[in-house]
Parts: structure tokens; sequence; C-alpha cells
């Protein structure tokens, strides 16, 4: 009986710690942020611990963050421009004290830099510039610090709608689970552009064949998530407030479906944004700002790769601009930037469907969250 006691008291510990995780915050500084916070999450339970965020005090807007393979180093898009060029900042990040150190600053290569990615065996970060139309690859320093871009891509080319497609406007930009490709969806041109990614090269990215994917006129091309069984992936739409899937092989994406993100008679404007498949692989969400406020809940066909709206979920908010499941997958936790509140839902995995925790954290402007395990 004392053994079974000793091992079940060690054993407790070792399940704790299993189900507890740091997320990272970045926000929007102009209204009172102090930059990107560190939260211990867990899973078991949905609470949420505030960690740390006095390290990045001076960072201006570090919108959209990456975390490198292994949790060592942090990638942080800062969104400026015209006489603040934009930038990217990097940072280790100490898991025993959950505290962020920042390691230097580069050129993001364009102005409003939304997005930044990084390779797996962390040799490139890709950052993308919406108001400069432009994405750019810098290299990786052993420490986890940034080189000046290695090469800069400026898109050319503009679409339908005058307001917000008069240039380009990369919005994101999206490595494939085989490292081999990175997709670039350009909002006002309304194309996914496609370039095979050498990460030995000394300018890693070139056009792949074919080079773009284009998209229905006028719907802005945003965001993207590959399913876990990298035969799918997932665009959401910011003004056609849809989401497109296709099928995927080899740098090659085939269309297979459009579903709204949104009941069939709404007729507001939707703003979507985000987009992520569950870890299971069952359900795929999407937020939608503008007059609605919600996420949008879809069931994946396991043999097809269709999705099928299931719910809605009011997102707790106002402009749900990104959010984030948990490794675990038990949890989705939304970020709405306008009423300053990230809002902790649980998710059903029979249904996809989600209940709001009660639970929710209060930090200004917040706009990307990003899991690491502890």
């Amino acid at each position: 009986m004392r053994l079974k006691f000793l091992t079940l008291f060690f054993l407790v510990p070792i399940l704790t710690n299993a189900q507890s995780f740091y997320f990272f915050t970045g926000t929007y500084t102009n209204a009172g942020s102090k930059g990107i916070y560190v939260y211990r999450f867990n899973a078991a339970n949905g609470k949420v611990e505030a960690v740390s965020n006095t390290e990045t005090d001076s960072i201006v807007n570090p919108s959209y963050l990456a975390v490198a393979p292994g949790g060592k180093f942090l990638y942080a898009a800062n969104e400026t421009g015209g006489k603040s060029p934009g930038s990217v900042s990097a940072f280790s990040f100490d898991k025993t004290s959950g505290k962020l150190t920042f390691l230097n600053k580069q050129s993001s290569g364009g102005d409003g830099p939304c997005y930044v990615s990084v390779t797996n065996n962390k040799k490139w970060v890709f950052s993308g510039n919406y108001s400069g139309g432009s994405l750019a690859a810098l290299a990786v320093n052993d420490d986890g610090s940034l080189q000046p871009p290695a090469q800069t891509i400026q898109h050319v080319g503009k679409s339908v709608m005058a307001k917000r497609q008069d240039k380009p406007h990369v919005h994101s930009t999206n490595i494939s689970p085989d490292q081999n490709f990175l997709f670039v969806p350009d909002l006002g041109m309304d194309k996914v552009f496609v370039y095979k990614i050498n990460s030995s090269a000394k300018k890693p990215l070139t056009e792949a064949t074919p080079a773009f994917v284009d998209i229905k006129a006028g719907s802005g091309p945003r965001h993207m998530a590959f399913h876990p069984n990298n035969k799918y992936v997932y665009l959401i739409t910011e003004m056609g407030g849809s989401v497109d899937a296709y099928k995927y092989d080899n740098g090659k994406a085939t269309f297979i479906q459009n579903v709204l993100a949104h009941p069939a008679d709404f007729t507001g404007e939707p703003g979507s944004a985000d987009i992520h498949v569950s870890p299971d692989g069952k359900f795929l969400y999407a937020s939608n700002r503008g007059d609605e406020n919600n996420i949008a809940i879809f069931a994946i066909d396991a043999k097809t790769g269709k999705l099928a709206l299931k719910g809605l979920q009011k997102s707790g908010g106002k402009a749900p601009r990104n959010f984030s499941i948990d490794p675990s997958g038990n949890y989705l936790l939304a970020a709405n930037q306008d009423t300053d509140n990230i809002v902790i839902f649980k998710i059903n995995h029979q249904t996809g469907l989600l209940t709001a925790t009660g639970e929710e954290v209060k930090v200004s402007r917040p706009v990307c969250i990003k899991f690491i395990d502890k």
C-alpha cells in the first residue's frame, strides 16, 4: 500500500505538469499594453495565470507572434511603418522563469508587418508586410537572433475592390507541413502565392509551379490552416467571409469547396480573420469580426476534406482577430481586440461546439495567441 501511495504521490505532479502550457499574447501598444504577455494555462481546468511581460515594454506593436520549435525563441512582427519602418523582433524564452529576453530587431522588409513564421529547423523567419505588399526571409543565428533580410519579394498588382485592393497586401506567410513550400495569401491581389523553400540557399525562396492560386475576386485571402493529415489546407477570406477548402499535395492546392463562415441570410460585414483545425482533425474553426464577432464551427469530412457548418459561437467580445486551440485540444482561446479580453471556451470533442467557461483574461488590445508546451 505504501508503494502505491508513493507512486501516486510522484505521479500527480507529472500529470499536472503535462497539462500545463505557456502561451504568449501579442498586442497593439497604443492603448496601455506593455507588449508581449506570458501566461500559464492549465488544460485540465481552463485556468490562466499571468507570468510576465516586463522584458517587452519597449517593443512597439508586437502584434503577430511565432514560436520556434522547442519553445526557446519567440519572434514578433512589430507592426509599424512610414517613419518607423516595420521590423521583426527576436526573444529568448526561459521556460523555468517564464520570462522573455529581447535579443535583437531587424527590418521586416516592408511596412506594416502583420505575420511571422519560423521554419522547423529554426534557420529562417518569414515576415509578411501588409502595408508594404511584400514578404521577407530573415536568417536566424545560432543564438536565436535575426540577421537582416536575406531576401525581399515585392508583390505587384491589385484586384476589384478599390478601397481595399488598390495594391498588394500580404497577409500571412504559411509554411507547409513538409517545410518545402511557403503559401502567401495576398488580400490586395486575390491570390495565394506559392514559393519553394530551400533552407540551405542564401536566398531561400523561389517561385513554385504553379506560382499562385487564384481566389474569387473581391474575397481578400487572409490566413491558412493545414489539416493534421497534411492532405488538406483551408483558406479564410476576410471580405468574402468564407472558407475555401483544398486538397494538398507537394506544394499544389486543388480547390474542393467554398463555404460561408456565417448564415446564408447574413447581410452585414463579415470581417473574417483567423482559422485553425483542431488537433484531432475533426473540426475547423474560423473567426468573424465586423458585425458578427463570433467563431464559426465546421465539421471536417475525414474522407473528402469538405466542411459542414455546425454552429456559431459568440466570441465574448468585439473583433476576435485571432484565436488559438491549446495543445491538448480541450480549449479554444479567443482574443477580442476591441474589448481587451481573451475568452476561454471548452471544446466538445464529439460535436466541436464551444461552451464559455466563465474564465477570461483582461489585456489591452490582444491580437495573437501562441502556445508552447511547458
